[in-house]
């Protein structure tokens, strides 16, 4: 994956975090549950974070993510 898809990637994940912040916070309106788990979305959104940032540091530096084990 290059530069500007991870980063592009990573932005629409922020996004889908935020909207999905906006919309569990706001106050339920009448007796119908909401149709998307507010929870859910939060959680996919933070791990996708989470992987493209260690991707976009491994892009910018050059150095690939071995792990504990090493390579």
């Amino acid at each position: 994956m290059s530069l500007p898809a991870t980063l592009g990637a990573l932005i629409l994940a922020v996004a889908a975090l935020g909207l999905s912040l906006w919309r569990a916070r706001r106050p339920p309106t009448g007796d119908r549950a909401p149709l998307v788990p507010h929870g859910v979305v939060q959680f996919v959104a933070l791990v996708a974070i989470v992987a493209l940032l260690g991707h976009l540091v491994s892009l910018l530096t050059g150095q690939p993510f071995t792990g504990r084990g090493g390579p």
